[in-house]
């Protein structure tokens, strides 16, 4: 088997096994679960704030619940899906690929999280 065969096996055992975690415990009910140490050192939400409780939704099919624990984590799921297609289609669609990975992508993530952050915080304020 090659090597990097091995990493995705253990990539997709390792999301297999999140998800039966995520599905079987609720955060929000559960000790086990990290707090965001930026919360408790600040008061002030993260831009990943919520995320666990938002998978934990989705995996229960509550779109809703998801969105009010983190509205980017759900948006940002097709994205996500996405760049994962094109990564797996590098070889076969090199053009898109190079469209894609611009120098202006992570540029303009960084102002969208950024954004975020600052956005939620004021709307909760």
């Amino acid at each position: 088997m090659r090597h990097h065969t091995r990493h995705y096996i253990l990539g997709i055992l390792l999301l297999l096994a999140a998800v039966y975690v995520y599905s079987a415990f609720d955060p929000s009910a559960s000790t086990w679960f990290p707090k965001c140490p930026f919360l408790v050192l600040t008061g002030l939400k993260c831009p990943g704030c919520g995320s666990q409780r938002a998978v934990h939704s989705l995996l229960h099919g509550d779109v809703g619940g998801a969105f009010a624990y983190n509205a980017m984590l759900v948006i940002s799921l097709p994205l996500v899906a996405f760049l994962i297609y094109v990564e797996c289609m590098r070889k076969l669609k090199p053009q898109l690929y190079s469209r894609v990975h611009n120098p202006w992508m992570p540029i303009a993530v960084a102002i969208i999280f950024f954004a975020w952050a600052v956005g939620r915080n004021i709307w909760n304020w």
